[in-house]
C-alpha cells in the first residue's frame, strides 16, 4: 500500500488554515480531479479519493483535533494494521452538489429550483423621450406597455373554472425526478426536471379557456411616470412591481424606464452645469453692453465690461440644472463670441478705416505680443 500523504499537504493548506480555507481548497481540487471531468484517468480517480479522505477529516472539528494530536492513528484505528485508508460510507457528497450542480443537471443530491415555488416576474424595459427642459425641471409622462398579468378567469391557476390540477404522479409534486448512478466512489444521485409535468409538479387536464393553461394573459396598461427634476440622458427610473406578473404567488417584476433627452438648440449640459454661447457685436465688445442672456428659466440681464474678448466665459450662478433628488442647482456658463460684421457698404468701410487709423498697438495687447514673436 502506498504511504499516506499528510492531509494538509493533500489539500495544499497550512496547518493553521481556517474552515473556509480548507473548504475552498477542497472544492478547487475536487473539481479538478473529479472522475466525470477525467474519464478513464485512474491517477485522477486515486487523487480524488485522497482529496475526499483528507476533507472528511479536516472539515470535521473533532476528527481534525484527533488528527492534529495523533496523526492518522487518531482518525483510523486500523492504521498500521495493514488496513487501507480509503474513504468509506462516511463521505458526505453534499458539498459536491454545490460544485457540480451546474455540470450534471442538479449534481449530487443538489436541489434544483422548484418551478412550482414563488418566482419573481420579469422586468420590462422601455424608453421615454424628454425635452431638455422636461429633464431639467421634471414632468409626468404616460407610458403604455404590454405585460403579462394574472388571468382573471382562473386567478393564475391555469385550470378551467371549477376544476383543479392533479399532482404529478411521476414526481409527486416535487417537480424533479432523481436518478442514481453507481460509480467506483459510490452512488451518485442527480436531479432533473420531471418530463411528465414539465417540471411544474402538477398536470392540468382542463385548461382555462382564456389563458389556455398558462395562468397569464397579455394586456396593455397605461402607467403614469413621474420624471424627477435633474434627470440626465441614459439614466433609468425603476417602477417597482409594474413589470410582468410573478408566478406561483411571486412578486411582479419592475418597469425600467430609460430617459432619452433631446438636444437643445441653445443649451448643452454636463451634469448640473449648462453651457451656451452668446454672440455679441464688435461695438458691444469694445464699449461694453447690457445683454439679455437666455437661460432655462427665461432671459436674464447681464452687463459685459468694455473690451470683452472672444472666448470670455462668465457664470450665471444657480441658473443650471437642479440637483437630482437633492437641493440646489448648478450654474450656467456663457461663452462670448464676437460676430464680425459682413456686407458693409462703402461708407461703413471708410468709417472703419478712419477708426483704425486712430488706434495704436497699445490697443491690441495680444496682437502686438503675437506678431513680435520670433
Amino acid at each position: 500500500m502506498a504511504e499516506k500523504r499528510d492531509y494538509y499537504e493533500v489539500l495544499g493548506v497550512d496547518k493553521n488554515a481556517s474552515e473556509d480555507e480548507i473548504k475552498r481548497a477542497y472544492k478547487k481540487l475536487a473539481r479538478k480531479y473529479h472522475p466525470d471531468m477525467n474519464p478513464g484517468d485512474k491517477e485522477a480517480e486515486e487523487k480524488f479519493k485522497e482529496i475526499n479522505e483528507a476533507n472528511e477529516v479536516l472539515s470535521d472539528p473533532e476528527k481534525k483535533a484527533n488528527y492534529d494530536q495523533f496523526g492518522f492513528a487518531g482518525t483510523d484505528p486500523n492504521y498500521g494494521a495493514g488496513q487501507g485508508g480509503g474513504f468509506g460510507g462516511g463521505f458526505d457528497f453534499g458539498d459536491l452538489g454545490d460544485i457540480f450542480g451546474s455540470f450534471f443537471g442538479g449534481g449530487f443530491g443538489g436541489q434544483q429550483q422548484r418551478r412550482n415555488g414563488p418566482q419573481r416576474g420579469e422586468s420590462i424595459r422601455v424608453s421615454v423621450s424628454l425635452s431638455f427642459t422636461e429633464a431639467a425641471f421634471g414632468c409626468e409622462k404616460e407610458l403604455t406597455v404590454e405585460r403579462m398579468e394574472q388571468c382573471a378567469t382562473c386567478k393564475g391557476s391555469g385550470c378551467a373554472p371549477g376544476t383543479t390540477p392533479e399532482v404529478c404522479p411521476e414526481c409527486h409534486g416535487s417537480c424533479v425526478v432523481q436518478t442514481r448512478r453507481q460509480t467506483p466512489m459510490g452512488v451518485f444521485a442527480s436531479s432533473n426536471p420531471c418530463r411528465k409535468c414539465g417540471g411544474t409538479g402538477r398536470i392540468i387536464h382542463q385548461p382555462c379557456p382564456d389563458c389556455h393553461g398558462g395562468g397569464f394573459t397579455r394586456r396593455r396598461k397605461t402607467i403614469k411616470v413621474s420624471i424627477p427634476a435633474g434627470i440626465d440622458h441614459g439614466q433609468t427610473i425603476s417602477l417597482r412591481g409594474q413589470g410582468h406578473a410573478g408566478k406561483n404567488g411571486g412578486p411582479a417584476g419592475d418597469l425600467l424606464v430609460t430617459v432619452m433627452v433631446q438636444p437643445h438648440d441653445v443649451f448643452r449640459r454636463d451634469g448640473t452645469a449648462v453651457f451656451c454661447e452668446a454672440p455679441i457685436t464688435f461695438t458691444q465688445a469694445v464699449l461694453g453692453a447690457e445683454l439679455e442672456i437666455p437661460t432655462i428659466d427665461g432671459k436674464v440681464k447681464y452687463t459685459i465690461p468694455e473690451g470683452t474678448q472672444t472666448g470670455t466665459v462668465f457664470r450665471l450662478k444657480g441658473k443650471g440644472i437642479p440637483v437630482l433628488n437633492g437641493r440646489g442647482r448648478g450654474d450656467q456658463y456663457v461663452t462670448v463670441t464676437i460676430e464680425t460684421p459682413r456686407n458693409l457698404n462703402r461708407e461703413q468701410k471708410d468709417a472703419l478705416r478712419k477708426f483704425s487709423e486712430t488706434l495704436s498697438e497699445g490697443n491690441y495687447e495680444k496682437h502686438r505680443s503675437f506678431f513680435k514673436k520670433k
